[in-house]
């Protein structure tokens, strides 16, 4: 069982040292059902997932209310999985991957949330378009091919390093790539509003860049087993 007090603690803190128009998603993979309803209890709504089965899994068996964000890389045969239910995917990389969660959306008849992937960090493990495709794709985005699927902004990874003025230049090259998009985005999108990037390591470095929603785990559950 979660230990409550540490977690109310924990939540405090990471809350207080967040804006208020900067929205926390409780990264929640690998979390048990009980870590997440403990934090639920205290408040907490948006939760987020890499992992589409264990999300899938998870669903059912916690309150209807939750706000479930996909933060992972996301395969087209795994759309299927989290379509019913998920408030918005953080990982498109791609027109190919649009056109599966518009079929899954419609289907299920709903309207699914998106943030383009950027991909902004020193290493090639890391997922997402690089600028110029992400500008492409949002400049040519066809609203009859994904009349279900909602473009809410972008999203970015920044390098694995101590090196904190690499990581400030990653998050403010991205912070100017959304607001250069949402300008030219605002007309037929005026829910582009999103800008997702900075985790438990570098959240406030990604705020004082402009982040608009943080990803954080381990500084809200504590290290994993």
């Amino acid at each position: 069982m979660p230990d409550r007090d540490t977690l109310a603690d924990r939540y405090a803190r990471v809350r207080a040292g967040l804006p208020a128009h900067v929205q926390l998603v409780a990264v929640s993979k690998t979390r048990t059902v009980e870590e997440i309803l403990a934090l639920y209890d205290l408040g907490h709504r948006a939760f987020g997932e890499n992992y589409p089965q264990e999300l899938r899994d998870k669903q059912p068996l916690l309150p209807a209310d939750i706000e479930w964000h996909f933060i992972g890389h996301l395969q087209r045969n795994k759309v299927k999985y989290i379509a019913p239910f998920v408030r918005m995917i953080h990982s498109v990389d791609g027109p190919e991957l649009l056109d599966e969660i518009q079929k899954r959306a419609a289907a299920a008849g709903r309207r699914i949330g998106v943030l383009v992937q950027v991909h902004i960090a020193c290493e090639e493990t890391k997922h997402g378009l690089d600028a110029q495709e992400a500008g492409e794709l949002i400049s040519a985005w066809d609203g009859q091919r994904w009349s279900s699927v909602e473009l809410r902004g972008l999203m970015g990874m920044a390098s694995n390093t101590d090196d904190e003025g690499q990581v400030g230049r990653e998050f403010s090259g991205l912070a100017e790539l959304f607001g250069r998009l949402r300008g030219g985005a605002r007309a037929g999108h005026p829910e582009f509003d999103t800008l997702s990037m900075g985790m438990s390591g570098d959240a406030t470095m990604a705020v004082r860049c402009g982040s608009t929603l943080v990803r954080v785990g381990t500084a809200l559950f504590g290290p994993r087993a």
